[in-house]
């Protein structure tokens, strides 16, 4: 992985992650607008309302906090977003990940997730959470896959929701 000379393009072995921006809103809101991609995430499906202002705050988290959403892109076709965000059940700084279901089964969402997380500790954020349902194997999958361990749960309309944590001591063991 390396990131460019801005510090905010992070490059691994076949994707490009770029930090969102106004330029990404027709992409992210069918994006967020599709159950497949989105239908799990935290809030669900988003209007077109409602993925502009998340575009704006994306926007500005990535101002405050150098860290933030990422356009995934591979030979230059858009697959999905993963990143970090402030998350709004005061668990802290959240990983995020959804890629489009034809994109699925080539570890796009792992390679991408990976490297967002590496970023945010390289930013010097100690802490980061991933939550995913229990029954959400694909995702689980994904956030044990780069090191994150369960640390606890909760129940979110009638779910069990498993809390992810990673922390910088665990990057650099792994």
């Amino acid at each position: 992985m390396t990131a460019s000379s801005l510090g905010r393009t992070v490059r691994t072995a076949r994707l490009i992650l770029s930090p969102v921006g106004w330029p990404d809103l027709d992409r992210m809101v069918r994006l967020k607008g599709d159950a497949g991609a989105f239908g799990l995430m935290l809030g669900g499906v988003r209007s077109r309302k409602q993925a502009t202002e998340e575009m704006a705050d994306d926007i500005a988290f990535w101002a405050r906090r150098r860290v933030g959403i990422f356009t995934i892109n591979e030979n230059g076709i858009f697959q999905g977003m993963t990143g970090l965000h402030e998350r709004p059940d005061g668990l802290g700084l959240g990983l995020r990940f959804a890629i489009w279901p034809h994109a699925r089964g080539r570890g796009i969402a792992r390679e991408a997730a990976a490297a967002a997380l590496r970023f945010a500790h390289d930013q010097g954020e100690k802490r980061v959470v991933g939550v995913a349902r229990e029954e959400n194997f694909a995702s689980r999958t994904i956030l044990g896959g780069i090191g994150m361990q369960v640390r606890g749960s909760f129940l979110r309309a009638g779910h069990t929701m498993l809390v992810y944590e990673s922390d910088r001591t665990g990057m650099d063991q792994g």
